[in-house]
């Protein structure tokens, strides 16, 4: 394999083209693009991934043109993904492919789907997004003549299934990639990448709604520090710009806070290798202590305002009923699924199925599907 393209500046931790374990499936390929490289091409290709644009991140799509979805999200997350693994000299490619597939997995109406499917699935392995991400790119996208899946290199599998957490993954799945130990640096970045996008995007989302306020944001420490650095050097600034220059102001904040952190646990832990990083098995990306208590007072702020303002309920509500009724009645009548999800009864079984089904539908999608199965005059 050529990895010619390949950065020739990574550190001596960061994952490479040439010391992956491979994939599952062996294949001939048309160039000779770095390994990372193509999975993350793959992954921008797939079915799943442009069904993302319609899929609420907090608005549901039809709230509105300007709100987050998952796509714009996941964008966003591969960015600072980036600028973090720019800095500590990682593997761009791979922590772009994790941050564009991380979400691959989720249900519409964003983690109110996620708590219904679970619910649903009690008692047939439950549901849980990354775990689907991951069935998603290694069994539910169908684009090759000799296997399903996108056959993705085993780092970025591993970073899927380890998304979260090195242990939570059901024990055959999580047997053949080292349970219990961590996942390479560009795996973690992306759970802080993310957390970093969605605290600032749902608080321009809060602001553009009107849900919350910047006077209400004033209160917490985090904002109203980097709010004022902003107006110490443009004093006549208007609100507007005001927020946008703030928010790109904790998002660099942050961003440096674990740059820092993470160099001085490098060398707190002697890391200068890959296989020092899993023999010391500690988790190295993280905030500061300092900076993890503020962040935490942002993220109370914004579920107790945002997430759990009133009309954001009212959806929730709705979209628990949508998913509950869609899902009894596919149980009840399988034959109103498409018949490429009831070839795959036998093999997952009718729940499953149905599980994979609702998961993989859009907002829109959704919607649309409650209208034809419930309302009398519409048609089906």
């Amino acid at each position: 394999m050529s990895i010619s393209a390949e950065r020739t500046d990574l550190a001596g931790y960061a994952c490479t083209s040439a010391q992956s374990r491979g994939r599952k499936h062996v294949e001939e390929f048309r160039d000779d693009r770095p390994a990372f490289e193509r999975d993350r091409d793959r992954i921008i290709h797939c079915a799943a991934f442009r069904r993302l644009e319609y899929k609420t991140q907090v608005f549901v799509n039809h709230e509105g043109d300007y709100y987050r979805t998952r796509l714009t999200h996941s964008l966003e997350v591969a960015q600072i993904g980036r600028a973090i693994a720019r800095r500590l000299h990682l593997n761009e490619e791979l922590t772009e492919a994790l941050a564009l597939a991380h979400d691959l997995g989720h249900t519409p109406f964003g983690h109110t789907g996620e708590e219904v499917l679970n619910r649903l699935m009690a008692g047939h392995g439950g549901f849980e997004h990354n775990l689907q991400s991951f069935r998603t790119v290694d069994e539910l996208e169908e684009r090759y003549p000799e296997f399903n899946g996108l056959n993705l290199t085993w780092e970025l599998r591993e970073g899927i299934i380890k998304h979260s957490s090195p242990y939570d993954a059901p024990s055959e799945i999580m047997a053949g990639f080292m349970p219990g130990i961590v996942p390479s640096l560009e795996a973690q970045i992306i759970n802080y990448a993310d957390e970093i996008a969605y605290n600032n995007h749902d608080i321009d989302d809060g602001l553009k709604s009107g849900y919350i306020t910047l006077e209400m944001l004033e209160h917490v420490d985090i904002w109203r520090q980097a709010s004022d650095g902003i107006r110490r050097k443009y004093p006549a600034i208007d609100t507007k710009r005001l927020m946008y220059q703030t928010i790109s102001a904790l998002i660099g904040l942050l961003i440096v806070d674990i740059c820092a952190t993470v160099v001085a646990n490098l060398e707190r832990y002697a890391i200068v290798s890959l296989d020092d990083l899993r023999r010391a098995n500690r988790s190295l990306v993280h905030f500061s202590d300092g900076i993890t208590v503020q962040n935490m007072e942002l993220k109370r702020f914004l579920f107790e305002h945002l997430y759990r303002h009133y009309k954001v309920d009212k959806m929730r509500v709705k979209s628990e009923i949508f998913i509950t009724r869609l899902f009894e009645t596919y149980i009840r009548f399988p034959n109103l699924l498409p018949p490429k999800y009831r070839a795959r009864f036998d093999r997952f079984g009718l729940e499953r199925v149905v599980c994979d089904y609702i998961a993989g539908m859009t907002d829109r999608f959704a919607l649309d599907e409650y209208k034809r199965l419930f309302e009398p005059y519409e048609r089906g």
